[in-house]
């Protein structure tokens, strides 16, 4: 026989398990810096759709993130310069890539002036999130656990990216 109490305290866990859902899942529109931001080179959704992959408008426009170990430029080792797929601006420098084994494209310093940061709260941690400083373009996150002379790993999806051979 089902109790008050019972009841109760089911109807308490699923209310509990629906908001950590929420929170773990983060906000279905993934609301980026490009859609919230001013930035020097700006798009209608329209034209982003049309301008860009879907994957490249998946990560660069809502947040997205590409699966582990599946862009060809986490194995780039060539001299060159790696721009930003959304608006052409040159962002990191072969010379500061490494590979971090983590399966996507590792550098420990952007260019002068080519990126921006902001805090990211979803999953239930706080990252810091990278983007394309003119096209507000979500790049990926940085952390403190990269290689000297920075100590930061900026992790970023190679969707994100264009390679430009020197």
């Amino acid at each position: 026989m089902l109790s008050r109490r019972n009841l109760l305290s089911g109807v308490a866990l699923i209310g509990g398990a629906g908001a950590v859902g929420v929170a773990l899942l983060g906000e279905n529109k993934h609301a980026s810096a490009a859609v919230e931001g001013t930035f020097e080179f700006t798009r209608t959704d329209a034209e982003w759709k049309k301008l860009l992959t879907p994957a490249q408008y998946d990560v660069l426009r809502r947040e997205g993130t590409e699966r582990a170990f599946t862009s060809p430029l986490d194995k780039e080792k060539r001299s060159g310069v790696f721009q930003c797929a959304g608006c052409d601006l040159p962002v990191y420098a072969s010379s500061t890539k490494f590979d971090s084994g983590t399966g996507w494209p590792s550098f420990w310093e952007p260019l002068p002036n080519a990126v921006g940061t902001k805090t990211d709260r979803k999953f239930l941690m706080t990252r810091t999130e990278v983007h394309c400083r003119r096209c507000g373009g979500h790049l990926g996150h940085v952390f403190d656990d990269g290689p000297a002379p920075t100590g930061k790993r900026h992790c970023i999806n190679g969707v994100a990216l264009k390679f430009v051979a020197a």
